[in-house]
């Protein structure tokens, strides 16, 4: 304001007292406005900053006593209702849908079968590759059996023609093994007698020079009548006898079939006797059997390494591999002609009937899903909270859930996640809580509906109205409130009032708790136009005007 206006000013008051306060006013209101104007804004700029006192005109403030309340604190915010989970079941292979023996609504189990391929190409093609595996396991074996020389017979490994690092060529004799577990000795009979004898008869063999017998069994008889160094008629008849250890191709023994005995004696003579033989080149590498051992058919008795048999029998397993990996790649995709449900849940959606063709150029492209299955055991909802209220969110959180499609009931539900993964957009993070919805009702996937969690609450607080408090933490007290014994000295406050600084706890829309600087006998002020004001709380009569000065 300049020095002439200021004196302008001082003049017209002047004046005012000599001559009544209505004309002067008449005649000067505009510059004395201007002039009211101009000390408000220096009362703005040149007065203390933690003043909170009105300056000019006058302030109406509500008074009321603090009063003990419940408190709970919600947050809330808007989301869509979706289903647990969805799948869309998808074709991965091309030919012809059989069967698709279900309908939009059926409900389905995890597993059963949707929809059947007409899948006898794929039925071929496991068939030629179980052949192929076949063969390769066949090959693999020979491979093997190549390292080794094996006995072809049962019976003793009579000698052992190698040793441990001796070099073999293909078909160099190796081994020899014997079938003497049962010898067979074969002796004259008379051709009347024999005639009656038969495979499998008991026999009673005596051996010559200890004259024990053991016992036997006819093994054959000759067809035909020969005749012997006598000029009688006679019969060969072979017969087995089991070997417990102590006979030999030297021992000779008689024998007698149904009380007919031999027209003499005759040595024993082994079943078998095989020399074995080295089928490829090597070296051998260990002998599998000592002389004497007993053996079965098809025991290993040398074996024997080479370059070359190492490289048949790596290339035997790779191909032996390759031909189980080709089978079972043809046994997965024979799987996929027969579709079922992924999980258990109500069938929202079909787009494929049976006798339409699937997968591939020529029917429903493959990304294309045949039908969409929700799972409605329970429901969620997603929703994207501020930074600044994410610390407040807990697994467990109860959920009160409002859609607008049904207005007149609230669904309870439970926060199930609280990510950590923050999306940030116009600088602002958010992150997202699911919520999980159990008894659903009425609710369908897609409904718009909004959430309310309760962050936190108190019972039976001493509570004021949200507009009561200052920044800074600071509340307006009168004068003769017992709690203005501590009101701050470096606050101004309005004549009859004084700032009482106070620690608060839980708060909601409309109040928050004071923990500590107040009393239920205390009278706190706050202005009519002050935010989050319940003029229910204060009592008739209890709006006061203070004037500014």
């Amino acid at each position: 304001m300049s020095k002439k206006n200021q004196q302008g000013a001082a003049d017209a008051q002047a004046a005012a007292a000599a001559r009544g306060a209505g004309p002067f006013l008449k005649r000067n209101w505009k510059r004395l406005a201007a002039a009211g104007v101009v000390l408000a804004v220096a009362a703005v700029l040149f007065l203390p900053k933690n003043s909170a006192a009105p300056t000019a005109g006058s302030v109406s403030y509500i008074q009321a006593n603090p009063e003990r309340r419940d408190i709970t604190k919600v947050f809330s915010d808007s989301g869509t209702i979706r289903a647990a989970n969805t799948y869309e079941v998808k074709p991965l292979v091309r030919g012809a849908v059989l069967t698709a023996g279900f309908e939009e609504g059926d409900v389905v189990e995890a597993g059963d079968v949707l929809y059947t391929i007409d899948s006898s190409d794929a039925a071929n093609s496991v068939e030629r590759a179980r052949l192929s595996a076949n063969q390769a396991e066949r090959n693999y074996e020979d491979a093997v059996n190549a390292g080794y020389v094996r006995s072809g017979i049962a019976g003793t490994v009579v000698s052992l023609k190698v040793a441990p690092g001796d070099l073999v060529n293909a078909g160099q004799e190796v081994a020899t093994v014997r079938a003497d577990g049962t010898l067979l000795l074969t002796l004259d009979f008379p051709a009347a007698d024999a005639a009656a004898f038969g495979p499998g008869q008991a026999a009673l063999v005596t051996l010559d020079g200890t004259y024990e017998t053991v016992p036997g069994t006819v093994r054959s008889v000759s067809g035909a009548d020969t005749l012997n160094e006598g000029s009688l008629l006679v019969r060969a008849v072979t017969i087995a006898v089991p070997n417990a250890g102590g006979l030999t191709a030297a021992q000779a023994a008689t024998a007698s079939v149904n009380g007919v005995s031999a027209l003499g004696s005759a040595r024993f003579a082994y079943q078998q006797e095989q020399t074995l033989t080295a089928e490829a080149a090597g070296t051998v590498a260990a002998l599998c059997v000592q002389p004497g051992a007993a053996v079965g058919a098809g025991s290993r008795i040398v074996q024997l390494q080479s370059d070359s048999l190492t490289r048949q029998l790596e290339q035997a397993a790779d191909n032996l591999r390759s031909a189980q990996l080709s089978l079972e790649d043809a046994e997965n995709s024979l799987e996929n002609y027969t579709i079922t449900a992924p999980i258990s849940g109500t069938i929202i959606q079909k787009n494929v009937q049976a006798g339409e063709t699937v997968g591939g150029d020529s029917g429903t492209a493959a990304s294309s899903p045949m039908c969409i299955i929700h799972d409605l055991d329970y429901l969620e909802m997603t929703l994207d909270v501020d930074e600044l209220q994410i610390l407040s969110m807990q697994e467990g959180q109860a959920v009160r859930i409002n859609a607008d499609a049904i207005p007149d009931q609230s669904f309870a539900g439970v926060v199930t996640n609280v990510s950590s993964a923050g999306t940030t957009t116009g600088g602002t993070t958010t992150y997202p809580v699911t919520i999980r919805i159990d008894d659903y009702g009425a609710l369908l996937p897609g409904m718009n509906a909004t959430a309310e969690i309760e962050i936190s609450s108190v019972k039976n607080a001493l509570s004021i109205p949200n507009g009561a408090l200052i920044r800074g933490n600071y509340v307006l007290v009168t004068a003769d409130s017992p709690s203005a014994a501590g009101a701050d000295p470096a606050m101004t406050a309005p004549e009859g009032y004084v700032y009482v600084k106070v620690k608060t706890g839980v708060s909601d829309n409309d109040y928050i708790e004071v923990t500590d600087g107040l009393t239920e006998a205390d009278t706190v002020a706050y202005e009519a136009t002050g935010p989050s004001l319940d003029f229910g709380y204060a009592q008739p009569g209890m709006t006061v005007t203070v004037a500014g000065g």
